[in-house]
């Protein structure tokens, strides 16, 4: 765990910049994870001031705009989906702990995820970061719950709704190029400073972590990075 000096003040805003992708089962776990270590410290320090932002990492960059079959992917990626399933046990089990149902075997394609993170990049520039968070939590359960196709503009749009947004300037959003360069290049950039994996949380622009770890360590790290320099 990491820690600080209990003497030095904390500072009273805490600012969270979350690095992952919608279909990547770990970053649904950290979010999961994130939710509980932030509701033990609300209940400390109601007043604190929390703001998360959502940054793109796509797991698959080179993926083809349209997706592939879920089966294709599994097979190239583990070899099948029996090692796939082999794999994603430990993830099912992980996830019920945190309450998150994966149900894998209902999904049939494997998107490109450039749209999802264009909708989250829009939704997050009009200012409403809790309205943010319900569509990402949208598109992670839409995907690995109900087995959506995350490449699909109408479940992309369905997500937006769900979440808060209008349905008409959403629609026109994704028909658009909006955003698709600089979601890209942000992409880029977390890899040109040595992200390799997600979730990477970074607290307050200081302390980094990387992965789903439980509350502890995630509390641990936020302590640290609100004390003053």
């Amino acid at each position: 765990m990491i820690s600080s000096p209990a003497a030095d003040p904390a500072s009273d805003t805490l600012a969270i910049d979350v690095i992952s992708d919608v279909v990547c089962p770990w970053c649904y776990i950290g979010k999961r994870k994130l939710e509980l270590a932030l509701n033990e410290l609300r209940a400390r320090e109601p007043a604190l001031d929390i703001a998360v932002r959502w940054h793109p990492f796509q797991l698959n960059p080179d993926m083809p705009a349209g997706g592939m079959p879920r089966g294709s992917y599994l097979a190239a990626k583990f070899g099948g989906t029996d090692r796939a399933a082999e794999i994603y046990s430990r993830v099912r089990a992980v996830g019920t702990e945190v309450g998150i149902p994966f149900a894998f075997e209902q999904i049939a394609m494997q998107p490109n995820t450039l749209e999802a993170h264009r909708l989250i990049a829009w939704a997050q520039a009009r200012g409403d970061l809790d309205a943010t968070g319900a569509l990402v939590e949208r598109l992670f359960h839409a995907y690995f719950v109900d087995g959506g196709f995350l490449g699909n503009r109408d479940e992309l749009m369905r997500a937006a709704v769900a979440a808060g947004f209008d349905a008409v300037e959403a629609r026109a959003m994704l028909a658009s190029h909006e955003g698709a360069d600089a979601v890209a290049a942000e992409d880029r950039e977390a890899r040109d400073v040595g992200i390799q994996g997600v979730p990477f949380f970074i607290f307050n622009g200081r302390i980094a972590v990387s992965g789903a770890h439980d509350p502890p360590i995630l509390l641990d790290a936020i302590a640290a990075a609100r004390q003053d320099r």
